[in-house]
C-alpha cells in the first residue's frame, strides 16, 4: 500500500484562538477524532502554551490532546515520548525559537516519529517558530523593517518537511520582506514564502492553499539577472534585479513545482 503524506499547515503566528478560529478548525478537521500532540519545544518557558491550545481545540471538539516538551536531547529517547507519538494523528509545533526545535529534536527518535506521522497521512502544523522549522533551510535571525544588509542574516538546517522553500513568519506585521529577499539571494533555487499573522498555508501534493485573515508573499529568484550578495561588504544593502513577487490571499493557491499562483474559485 502506497502511503500518502498528510498535509502541512504552516502558520505565520498569532493564529486566532477565540473567534472564528479558521486555522485551528482546519487542523481539527484534518485530525478527525485522533490524538493531537502539542509540541512546545520551541519555548524556553513553555508554561501556559498547552493550556491555551487545550482550551481552543477543546471548543472545536478535539479532546485527545497531549503536550510534549524536551529540556535535553536525551529525553527524546524516553518510552513516554515514544508512547505519546506512536498513535498520534497530528502534531502542532508552537512558537518560540526555531533553533531550539531543530537542535533539541533533530536526528532523534522524536523527529523520526514526527516524520512517520506525516508519512502515514497525519497532519503536521507549526506556528511562528514552528512554521520556520518546517523547511530544509530555516531563517533564524535577521533585521526586520529595513532593507537587507549583506551580512545581516543567520540561517540553519530545519526539519525539511517541505523542500526547496524557506519560510518567514509575522511577515507584513514585522516588515520582513528585506530579509526574505536576502535569503533568496543567497540561494535562488529556493522559493521564499512569507506568511502574515493569523494566516496559514495548507500544503498538499506540491501545492498550497492560503487560509486565514492575511496574505502570503512568494519570492521567486528564478529570473534574477544580477545580485551583489557575493561581492558587497557586510554592511552594504542588497541589490537584486529581476526578482518576482507573488501576493497570495485567502482561498488562492500556489503550485510549488510550476511556481505559479491560481485564483480562488468564487
Amino acid at each position: 500500500m502506497v502511503e500518502v503524506p498528510g498535509p502541512l499547515i504552516i502558520i505565520g503566528g498569532h493564529e486566532d484562538k477565540e473567534g472564528d478560529r479558521v486555522i485551528l478548525k482546519e487542523v481539527a478537521e484534518r485530525l478527525g477524532q485522533g490524538r493531537l500532540v502539542i509540541a512546545t519545544v520551541a519555548s524556553h518557558e513553555p508554561e501556559g502554551y498547552f493550556d491555551a491550545y487545550k482550551e481552543a481545540f477543546g471548543a472545536l471538539g478535539v479532546t485527545d490532546l497531549v503536550e510534549i516538551y524536551v529540556n535535553e536531547r536525551e529525553e527524546t529517547r524516553s518510552a513516554e515520548a515514544r508512547a505519546m507519538l506512536a498513535d498520534a494523528e497530528g502534531l502542532y509545533f508552537t512558537g518560540g525559537d526555531q533553533l531550539r526545535i531543530s537542535s533539541q529534536i533533530g536526528d532523534t527518535p522524536i523527529e523520526d516519529m514526527v516524520r512517520a506521522i506525516h508519512r502515514r497521512g497525519g497532519v503536521i502544523a507549526g506556528t511562528s517558530a514552528g512554521a520556520s522549522v518546517m523547511s530544509d533551510t530555516m531563517l533564524v535571525r535577521g533585521s526586520s523593517a529595513e532593507s537587507h544588509r549583506i551580512g545581516d542574516l543567520n540561517m540553519a538546517p530545519g526539519l525539511g518537511l517541505i523542500e526547496d522553500v524557506i519560510i518567514d513568519q509575522h511577515f507584513a506585521e514585522r516588515g520582513r520582506i528585506g530579509r526574505l529577499l536576502g535569503a533568496v539571494a543567497q540561494n535562488p533555487r529556493v522559493l521564499g514564502i512569507g506568511i502574515d499573522e493569523n494566516t496559514a498555508i495548507v500544503v498538499e501534493n506540491d501545492r498550497f492553499k492560503v487560509i486565514g485573515a492575511g496574505a502570503v508573499y512568494v519570492v521567486d529568484g528564478t529570473d534574477v539577472t544580477h545580485s551583489n550578495i557575493a561581492e558587497a561588504r557586510r554592511d552594504e544593502p542588497l541589490s537584486m534585479f529581476g526578482v518576482r513577487l507573488h501576493v497570495v490571499a485567502g482561498g488562492d493557491s500556489f503550485d510549488l513545482k510550476k511556481r505559479t499562483p491560481a485564483r480562488a474559485e468564487r
